[in-house]
């Protein structure tokens, strides 16, 4: 007796999606520090918000901390900062017990670190519109002195803030926000204070805005989308709720094919799947199997932009330094 056929099911697959410039950097700096110096490589906070991701690197002899305290006193090993940027008070512990320190920042991030402590210096009051509690919004606001960046987290706050000086502000954004939810805060912000200073160009970086666009693209042609990436990844969160407000009916958030809930994606004919910047492509090809298993699938790319941003490794892991 043969088996039923399987249902049709057309994915349309986001492009740009996963990994991006900071994140391909920011593992890679691990990666090399294992190789140059050997295990192991202690790296503050998870390198990227991916929990393959760090496993992976766990595995090659990268030890996870929180906080530097939990490295060990005259270790020689390299102390890796995370490409979501810490507060300089991180930098500062570090020098002063003689580690060797390694930032892993996103040059992107350290672009907004900049422009805070250039609006402070010049007197400004800093705005940052963000999340709190995210370690990019931690490393922001640890650039300044206690008190000098007022966080707002929506339209609300920003309808209800009170600068000390209405006529003296600037502001600069998380890099990993949704476009359409920060416009909204930044025209509030605008509208009651014109003179407001504004970053030069966009901090919401270019991986973000693309993934963003790519998921507007394809949600409203799916029944359901995929967003591969981890819970504490603000960018995925992002690209989650982006496709819902696109008017998809089930937008999920999936680690792995095996959290997949056959539930809610058992019946479809139509499938968007996206990734967030620090997803690697494994985990979407592992998601497009295990539909395969229960589907005949037919793929299809929807491109929106093309990347091709580099950034260097951190100069004390590039080879003519390592010499």
């Amino acid at each position: 007796m043969s088996a039923a056929p399987k249902p049709d099911l057309r994915i349309l697959l986001c492009a740009p999606r996963g990994f991006c410039a900071g994140v391909v950097r920011a593992i890679d700096a691990v990666e090399r520090a294992l190789q140059i110096y050997g295990p192991p490589v202690y790296v503050r906070h998870e390198i990227v918000h991916n929990k393959y991701v760090v496993e992976g690197l766990k595995a090659k002899g990268a030890i996870f901390v929180e906080e530097l305290h939990e490295v060990p006193a005259g270790t020689s090993a390299p102390v890796i900062f995370s490409a979501h940027g810490v507060a300089r008070s991180v930098p500062e512990e570090a020098a002063q017990r003689n580690f060797f320190a390694i930032d892993a920042t996103c040059p992107l991030v350290t672009k907004v670190h900049r422009e805070a402590v250039v609006h402070f210096k010049r007197g400004r009051e800093v705005v940052l519109i963000g999340h709190a509690g995210h370690p990019e919004v931690i490393g922001t606001m640890g650039q300044l002195p206690a008190g000098a960046v007022t966080l707002v987290e929506t339209a609300e706050q920003a309808r209800s803030f009170a600068p000390r000086d209405p006529g003296n502000l600037a502001f600069t954004t998380q890099t990993t926000l949704s476009l359409d939810d920060t416009a909204e805060i930044v025209a509030i912000l605008r509208a009651r204070f014109p003179s407001m200073v504004a970053p030069h160009k966009e901090d919401i970086c270019y991986a973000t805005t693309n993934r963003q666009e790519a998921v507007k693209r394809v949600a409203p042609q799916v029944e359901a989308m995929i967003v591969v990436g981890a819970p504490n990844s603000s960018n995925s969160q992002r690209l989650r709720e982006v496709a819902e407000r696109e008017g998809c009916r089930a937008a999920l958030l999936v680690q792995r094919a095996g959290d997949i809930d056959w539930d809610v994606f058992g019946s479809i004919a139509s499938l968007g799947i996206t990734a967030g910047a620090s997803a690697p492509e494994v985990l979407v090809e592992e998601i497009i199997d295990a539909f395969a298993e229960r589907f005949t699938v037919r793929v299809e790319t929807v491109y929106t932009a093309h990347e091709d941003v580099f950034f260097p490794l951190p100069r004390q892991l590039r080879p003519d330094a390592a010499e």
